[in-house]
């Protein structure tokens, strides 16, 4: 499975300013996920991919999707790429990743609390998970472990 960020736009399937009613149907068409919790008139409509233990989060505000929340998926093995201009998010090295998207010319801040923002994008990535993912010698993780693609940031 690949799922595209397309800054200003939305994640994969989900675009930016769909109203709820069009996100549940486009969840149901595709039937990858599965809705882990929604109101009739959600905040926040969690979805998870139980194959790779991806999850999705859909925030609303004023009824219109205003930002899709990624994390990374907890099955290591898990065919699932989740692509930024062509880079795989959760599986390119960050450090590595930080490099590629600056060569591309896109300004990257980052900041103490390990979230890095490409403001022009309106994109977090933040690799300061609980969970055991991979981390290398120093105890640091791998891998960024959450996107956040926002209509502001």
């Amino acid at each position: 499975m690949e799922i595209e960020i397309r800054p200003h736009v939305g994640v994969g399937p989900f675009r930016l300013g769909m109203s709820v009613e069009e996100a549940r149907g486009t969840v149901q068409e595709r039937g990858l996920f599965r809705t882990v919790a929604s109101d009739a008139d959600p905040g926040q409509i969690t979805l998870t991919h139980d194959a790779s233990r991806l999850s999705v989060v859909l925030g609303f505000t004023k009824g219109a999707l205003s930002d899709v929340e990624l994390f990374r998926f907890r099955n290591e093995d898990a065919d699932v790429r989740v692509l930024l201009d062509g880079l795989d998010v959760f599986r390119t090295p960050s450090e590595d990743l930080f490099g590629q998207l600056a060569e591309r010319g896109h300004t990257i801040e980052e900041n103490d609390l390990g979230f890095d923002a490409l403001p022009e994008l309106k994109v977090i990535l933040a690799n300061e998970s609980s969970y055991e993912y991979p981390v290398d010698e120093e105890g640091d993780p791998i891998h960024y472990d959450y996107v956040l693609v926002a209509e502001q940031i």
